[in-house]
């Protein structure tokens, strides 16, 4: 068990620091990225490992993969402001 939080720690940090070198112009801070990317990874493999029991060591690494993904995308910010004017009553 402790291996696996470790392993899906180190596969949330892998996966943020992809994300904050790649999309470094569309996400705020680095270590929030970094804390927000193993943070998701965690609960995922937490997640994941209390519905699928003890023993499924792969598809709890493929949830934590998931639900860190899902979560950097919500730091991502538009890449440009568009102004939206309302339609004349």
């Amino acid at each position: 068990m402790i291996l696996e939080a470790l392993g899906s720690a180190l596969l949330g940090l892998i996966l943020a620091w992809a994300a904050a070198h790649r999309l470094s112009h569309r996400l705020p801070a680095r270590p929030l990225v970094l804390s927000t990317g193993v943070a998701g990874a965690l609960f995922g493999d937490f997640v994941t490992h209390t519905a699928l029991g003890p023993g499924s060591t792969l598809p709890s690494l493929l949830g934590a993969a998931i639900v860190s993904a899902a979560s950097l995308s919500l730091l991502l910010r538009p890449t440009t402001r568009r102004l939206r004017r309302s339609a004349p009553a």
